[in-house]
């Protein structure tokens, strides 16, 4: 694994049990490397989140890819896959606490923003299929797709989760369960 990619992992283990109030020095300890070297990488936390925000999606998205070709998945199945995916190694972090994003990261919160809005090319050809084969209902995918995306800004904007004591997991799945219950035939 090259460092880069063990920063970001090292980053998340930090952000899992300090929540985003952890340190770069936090992410220098638990690595068992100095500061420094983490700041040959990234000039700083900012700069970190935005990258970690792109190999958290792109680990989302090589997930989806996988559901997408799992021949032993019926299309409904990989539809209620795909919207609830979460790769395994991201199962365990408390993404809870992103909603403080907003207000102390701007860019980066912008940033989680047009990852949601993008890259729905896959899911959205499941469901059009679903149509095809008559297992999904015709409904006008745009607004599922806003509707899903909607959900998930709010648990980045609002400490909703927190509040009720709903990891980030359980309302993802609640989320996906009222969407897809709601369209199947």
């Amino acid at each position: 694994m090259e460092l880069r990619e063990q920063i970001l992992e090292g980053t998340l283990q930090v952000f899992n049990y300090k929540g985003m109030k952890f340190t770069m020095d936090d992410i220098a300890h638990n690595l068992g490397i100095s500061k420094k070297t983490i700041y040959t990488v990234f000039k700083n936390k900012e700069e970190m989140f935005l990258e970690l925000v792109d190999y958290l999606f792109d680990g989302i998205k090589e997930e989806e890819f996988r559901i997408y070709k799992d021949a032993s998945l019926s299309t409904v199945e990989k539809v209620r896959k795909i919207l609830g995916v979460l790769p395994g190694s991201y199962k365990e972090l408390d993404l809870r606490q992103l909603y403080i994003l907003k207000d102390n990261y701007p860019k980066v919160y912008s940033k989680v923003e047009e990852r949601l809005e993008n890259g729905w090319e896959l899911t959205i050809d499941l469901i059009q299929k679903g149509i095809d084969e008559g297992t999904i209902k015709p409904i006008r995918i745009p607004i599922l797709k806003m509707m899903l995306e909607a959900s998930l800004e709010q648990f980045f904007m609002r400490d909703v989760l927190i509040e009720n004591k709903i990891s980030y997991q359980e309302g993802l799945e609640a989320v996906v369960e009222i969407l897809v219950d709601g369209i199947l035939i």
